[in-house]
């Protein structure tokens, strides 16, 4: 392991706001970081999650044992900067051997100021993040001792104290050409989308107007797009305000496709409730089962909050399966192979369409009577399995007109 050459390198502390502290040593760049701590448990792909937008004020923890060994690539970042606050990782690759790779990830933590800690035991860490929720936590090259830092960290604001979909939404619109033929012109929210959500629209022949996070409705509707597509984003959802207004405006009027923070603006759109989840999901491996077809997906997803789907309205008895009453754990209608449909007072009857089969959580909807649909994970694989790529496709579909644009096979849109 690289920590037993690691004394000529910066000690670094990590503290969590349990009073649970980790010592290590720097593998980025030196200071202090605060914000929320997180785990990830994907395999592959950390040059795409450390530039994951989705991930601004946080402090993630790859659950992988080694970390840094292909290097890294300017193609597959997700964003011009690296949003997250800190890194915190056992073993890091400082010599990576890969014929694509421009340089290691401790460079590139270093060049864009990311505080990051190596040597620390990411099993018990990710343990204490699943019995204690995500919390508060720093990492440190400065103050190294446990009870200053971690009095320090229960004096810092949470994460949901501050807008950081403001801080990584463009300023300006910009328009992406579709690849190949262009089959539709899409405005699409940017509040923190990553770069391959984008290459995914376009390679659907979409021509992708991307407008600040904050842009009204009549900004949009003046453009007169085809559909409107609403982003990943990170933070708390209550606290994109403009997003969720725009997104209750445009309901009804254009065909909108939503992931992510776009779940979570619709159902603020439909009067529904947001919770944060104990952990939240965040890695390639998330299996979801898609209610319309009964196949299920391995899923990327990276959010801490997700919708309330009994806050949507009363269930609809004759379209779920003679039932009316509401279950917690919705993996019941995964069971029944049932989308159930609630009664929504604003936008009419919306169905659940995809079902978290680890914990039960909901992780998709679909408006019957105005044309939209979103669902809580990430369809264009970086990183991640391409179970979900299908979703574009509906989307045209959707903006095509076709009532039965989500009923396709997985299968269909995978990519070997």
């Amino acid at each position: 392991m690289n920590l037993l050459v690691s004394e000529d390198r910066p000690r670094a502390l990590l503290a969590l706001e349990n009073g649970s502290t980790f010592a290590g040593y720097a593998s980025g760049a030196e200071g202090e970081a605060f914000g929320e701590v997180v785990f990830n448990t994907s395999m592959v792909g950390y040059d795409e999650i450390v530039s994951d937008p989705s991930y601004a004020g946080q402090i993630v923890t790859l659950t992988y044992p080694q970390v840094g060994n292909y290097g890294v690539c300017e193609r597959y970042l997700q964003a011009p900067g690296l949003a997250l606050r800190g890194l915190v990782v056992h073993d890091m690759c400082y010599t990576p051997s890969n014929w694509q790779s421009e340089g290691s990830l401790p460079d590139l933590l270093r060049r864009s100021g990311v505080v990051s800690i190596e040597g620390v035991d990411t099993r018990a860490l990710t343990l204490q993040i699943r019995e204690s929720g995500a919390m508060r936590a720093a990492i440190s090259t400065v103050d190294l001792d446990p009870e200053s830092l971690v009095a320090r960290v229960r004096a810092s604001e949470p994460i949901s104290s501050h807008n950081f979909v403001e801080d990584v939404s463009p300023a300006e619109e910009t328009v992406v050409p579709a690849k190949g033929e262009r089959r539709f012109g899409v405005v699409a929210y940017h509040c923190g989308m990553k770069r391959g959500i984008v290459e995914g629209l376009c390679e659907h022949g979409c021509e992708v107007t991307l407008v600040p996070w904050d842009t009204p409705a009549s900004r949009v509707l003046e453009l007169a797009p085809d559909g409107v597509f609403f982003s990943n984003g990170p933070g708390d959802p209550e606290q994109v305000v403009s997003t969720s207004e725009a997104a209750r405006a445009l309901l009804g009027k254009l065909p909108c496709f939503g992931i992510c923070l776009g779940n979570q603006m619709f159902t603020l759109a439909a009067g529904g409730s947001i919770e944060k989840l104990p952990y939240g999901h965040h890695g390639g491996n998330e299996p979801v089962m898609n209610l319309l077809t009964g196949k299920v997906e391995i899923t990327a997803q990276n959010h801490n909050y997700g919708m309330v789907f009994p806050s949507l309205g009363d269930l609809v008895p004759e379209l779920s399966g003679g039932e009316s009453t509401h279950h917690d754990d919705l993996r019941h209608w995964s069971r029944l192979h049932v989308a159930p449909v609630v009664r929504n007072e604003r936008y009419g009857r919306i169905r659940l369409t995809h079902v978290n089969l680890n914990d039960g959580t909901p992780e998709g909807i679909q408006f019957l009577d105005v044309p939209a649909f979103s669902v809580q994970y990430h369809p264009e694989s970086k990183p991640g399995p391409n179970d979900s790529s299908y979703l574009f496709e509906a989307f045209a579909r959707l903006m095509e007109g076709r009532d039965d644009y989500l009923d396709i096979d997985v299968r269909e849109g995978r990519r070997f």
